[in-house]
């Protein structure tokens, strides 16, 4: 059993590069935020990992678990790995660091996850996260990547079940809302009349295909930090502290599949199945079973990856909460709002929060920790006792989801 005792977010709505900052100065802002959140010492920690996809690319960094040994004196020595798995990275990141703690070679480890990526042009932006796609072969024609390969995953939604964007953009405004109540998230003061939200091209303008710029996810600069325990370790830190061990959250259960890195083989694999893509819900559906859930009920909020809207429309269904191509039922229900039966994304997600692309895993567990503790704020689901999340690398190249609960 692994233990979350806590964690440390950045404001994502900060841009380093115009605060005069690098990744090494958000890496050191992390992790010794972190540490005082959690009240742990720098000596204290074990192992180090680190979840980042694009550093070399947007900032010229590589090698960022060389990047603890500049916080502090004591990591001079720590063992430390970076992560790389797109947009699953800090997911990635965290697998590694639990099967250490598993395997019984190290009791605390220290996650980071980092993405540096409003220091460059929208359109090289867009070229850089365009590299966890099959490169020189799929969306050639595309200015902006992975705008056009959601956008053909709502025409396959469209074509497979039919698509309604009044509810792509229901799923954008909520979201959009959610992450008003959230005081890191990127978009907490921005403000949008109704018609933003339609098909409207002057007020909702296309980017690629059938995505419009309210479908989209953000680019973001951001970190998150959480640390992670064995259970002798946890007891520990429990009894310092004064509390029973059974009130820290613990990760439940994983799951973690890989599908071939060509969309079109993906949605070939899948022309006869029931999900559009198997391993998103093979990963889901792996995750609960480790944390013997087998009831939806015993899931009280999803952290999901909402990159484009469509991404989240297809989360509802392969999470189970309607059929096969039913997603727009949970929509119409508000069965995915705060109050409703499977609040999905109350912390704003990777639209209304933000997307720094190697840290979203982390901060999508470091925000199932809030939700299970009670200390998520504004944004509380209320009596959350269980949260899963859905972290997608690519077009569902690599997806991890973690059961965590106490």
């Amino acid at each position: 059993m692994v233990y979350v005792l806590g964690g440390w977010q950045s404001d994502f709505s900060a841009n380093w590069s115009r605060q005069g900052r690098e990744m090494a100065d958000a890496f050191a802002e992390v992790v010794g935020e972190g540490l005082a959140a959690t009240k742990l010492d720098p000596e204290e920690i074990e192992t180090g990992h680190v979840g980042n996809f694009a550093g070399e690319l947007f900032a010229g960094q590589g090698l960022l678990g060389g990047l603890f040994g500049q916080v502090h004196p004591a990591f001079d020595g720590l063992p430390t790995a970076r992560h790389e798995a797109a947009c699953a990275s800090g997911s990635v990141a965290i697998l590694a660091a639990t099967a250490e703690i598993e395997a019984g070679r190290y009791d605390l480890a220290c996650v980071v996850g980092i993405e540096q990526m409003r220091n460059v042009p929208g359109q090289k932006a867009a070229e850089n996260l365009g590299s966890a796609a099959w490169a020189g072969h799929e969306f050639q024609d595309a200015r902006f990547l992975w705008p056009a390969a959601f956008s053909e995953l709502a025409d396959e939604y469209d074509r497979r079940y039919g698509l309604n964007y009044e509810h792509l953009m229901a799923i954008s405004e909520l979201n959009f809302a959610n992450g008003r109540r959230n005081p890191n998230a990127q978009t907490r003061d921005w403000r949008f009349g109704p018609e933003a939200f339609t098909a409207q091209d002057e007020t909702n303008p296309v980017v690629e295909g059938r995505t419009r710029k309210q479908d989209c996810g953000q680019v973001t600069d951001g970190t998150a930090v959480v640390f992670l325990a064995s259970a002798a370790r946890a007891k520990a830190y429990a009894d310092k502290r004064g509390v029973a061990l059974d009130s820290l959250p613990r990760i439940k259960g994983w799951g973690h599949r890989s599908a071939p890195i060509s969309y079109a083989r993906k949605i070939e694999n899948s022309r006869d199945q029931p999900y559009v893509f198997p391993q998103v819900r093979r990963a889901i559906l792996d995750a609960r079973a480790r944390a013997g859930i087998d009831d939806l009920s015993q899931i009280h909020a999803v952290e999901t990856h909402d990159c484009f809207t469509a991404t989240e429309y297809m989360a509802i269904d392969h999470l189970g909460l309607t059929a096969p191509g039913e997603s727009w039922k949970a929509v119409e229900a508000g069965d995915i709002a705060m109050g409703g039966r499977l609040p999905i994304n109350p912390s704003g997600g990777l639209i209304g929060a933000g997307h720094p692309v190697g840290a979203t895993g982390v901060r999508m567990t470091l925000d199932a920790f809030k939700q299970v503790t009670g200390t998520a704020g504004d944004y509380q689901v209320e009596g959350a006792r269980t949260v899963q999340t859905l972290n997608i690398g690519g077009s569902t190249t690599t997806t991890v989801s973690f059961v965590v609960g106490v």
